[in-house]
């Protein structure tokens, strides 16, 4: 059975968008939940879980801006079976909370390094300033690879062998793109979409995919009426990286049908 397209809705950021409404969706309300602006207190969390808990990790789901991608580990804990989670950010999201030890948007992955059916945890694009700060701590668990790195031949070589066949949950924070492509909340980098979608596809025709979630929406666009453009460009975005994934589902069912079990 087709999962249907999440669509979680904090900011209202996504009801200036229209990628998801000619397909099956379903929408999270989330606004009124207080607590979940970049920090998760121990209410909002379990508020979050009770949203979610009708809805099964395999499949697509966007999850608002960066502020938010703390949601990726709430969809990550409902993995039972062994996994790697593959992310796409511009910050490796490693970093330990300001105070607490509250769930945040930046250290959310490092929350899951316990995960009992977590193998690998491969971070692609992250900022060379954060690399050795915190990932030196997982280099047994991490595999990483910088911004620069992504354009390099080499890259691609290895994305291209990785052929294990093992299952992938894969995270993208629009904020490993360049601000010309789109704009988001936080400090972003230089990737182009054309590299983004390359290595992507790689991974979602070649591996065993659970599913995957993408956030990186500039919610601040609401509070300071800036430029509709702004939306558009998201709106593009998120329709590219939807179609990439149903095409993918669409050929596992042909797979399905044909007595390959990919699940």
């Amino acid at each position: 059975m087709k999962n249907p397209i999440i669509v979680m809705n904090f900011s209202n950021v996504y009801e200036k968008e229209n990628f998801y409404k000619d397909q099956e969706f379903q929408w999270i309300d989330c606004k009124n939940i207080s607590g979940t602006n970049c920090y998760c207190d121990e209410i909002a969390e379990n508020e979050l879980r009770k949203l979610m808990n009708p809805y099964s990790p395999y499949g697509i789901h966007f999850i608002d801006s960066g502020n938010y991608h703390y949601v990726s580990k709430l969809w990550v804990d409902k993995i039972t079976e062994p996994f790697s989670l593959m992310l796409f950010d511009h910050h490796t999201d490693m970093q330990p909370p300001a105070f607490g030890n509250v769930l945040s948007c930046g250290s959310w992955v490092k929350d899951i390094m316990n995960h009992p059916c977590l193998n690998k945890v491969y971070l692609l694009g992250i900022d060379e300033k954060y690399i050795f700060s915190v990932l030196n701590l997982y280099k047994d668990k991490a595999v990483w690879f910088s911004e620069r790195e992504l354009e390099n031949k080499k890259t691609l070589k290895w994305f291209k062998n990785l052929h294990k066949k093992e299952a992938i949950y894969i995270s993208i924070d629009k904020d490993i793109l360049s601000p010309e492509t789109v704009k988001t909340n936080w400090d972003q980098g230089n990737v182009s979409l054309e590299t983004l979608s390359n290595l992507l596809r790689i991974v979602l025709y070649n591996q065993r995919i659970i599913g995957m979630d993408i956030c990186g929406e500039c919610s601040d666009v609401l509070q300071n009426g800036r430029d509709t453009k702004l939306f558009l460009n998201h709106d593009k975005v998120n329709l590219f990286l939807l179609k990439e994934f149903l095409h993918m589902e669409h050929l596992y069912q042909i797979k399905e049908s044909s007595g390959y079990n990919s699940r």
